[in-house]
């Protein structure tokens, strides 16, 4: 569904991403860890449009996205559940879901905002609620229910558990089990990276903006001297 080939992204003369390769297939949850300062983000930034690679492509079911905007690639099916949440914090709940569904028609906007509603039963009741009043669990959902509700077919969250107690990192988690069993292909950047190993078909390391291994969430996970060296002891 999602290949990425010798991506390279600059900031100014400094390259956050060197020569970068990843795929993603359909049904798929792949994880992306590394430390802080990997190029993690960055990837997905430039993924999403958000970001302008200085080389290599991105091809998204099949198609050439390399430098395409964020509006183009979402209407094409890809959706990012941007690092912080960045939700808007002055609107309710119901208005920020709303926003999610704005490449939609009116009649699927409603279809796709009541199943966002049975998604995340804390977001209808408090649907009237200004955003910026919701808890860090509260506000994640609705992060994420915010770009489910375009209906993509390729979900990417950037550190989706962070900020929150061990009790709703577990609700996190328990979302992307759920989602994987809906059919959802799934990108997470995870500074969680046990976590995101135990959870995940495939996963990446990065480090210093390059890719340093990869493979199955059970092999890396067996793989000590990954933890040590470029995940900090497996935290």
């Amino acid at each position: 569904m999602l290949e990425v080939t010798s991506l390279t992204t600059k900031y100014g003369s400094i390259a956050a991403l060197r020569g970068v390769s990843l795929t993603v297939g359909a049904g798929e949850v792949v994880g992306l860890i590394g430390p802080n300062g990997a190029g993690k983000t960055t990837l997905l930034g430039s993924v999403s449009g958000l970001l302008q690679p200085t080389d290599g492509a991105v091809s998204f079911q099949g198609n050439d996205v390399t430098g395409a905007s964020p509006d183009q690639l979402l209407k094409s099916g890809l959706a990012l559940v941007p690092e912080h949440r960045r939700i808007f914090v002055d609107l309710t709940v119901e208005e920020n879901l709303r926003i999610g569904g704005i490449t939609l028609k009116a009649s699927e906007r409603e279809l796709a905002l009541e199943e966002m509603m049975e998604q995340f039963p804390v977001l209808r009741s408090k649907s009237d609620t200004a955003a910026g009043f919701l808890s860090g669990g509260e506000a994640q959902q609705l992060a994420i229910g915010r770009a489910l509700m375009s209906r993509p077919t390729l979900l990417m969250m950037d550190e989706p558990s962070l900020g929150l107690s061990p009790l709703l990192v577990d609700m996190v988690f328990d979302l992307v089990d759920d989602l994987r069993a809906k059919g959802m292909t799934m990108l997470i950047v995870e500074q969680n990276a046990g976590r995101m190993l135990a959870a995940a078909d495939r996963a990446y390391v990065l480090r210093s903006g390059e890719l340093v291994a990869s493979g199955t969430g059970t092999e890396l996970l067996e793989r000590t001297d990954l933890f040590d060296t470029f995940v900090g002891g497996g935290t």
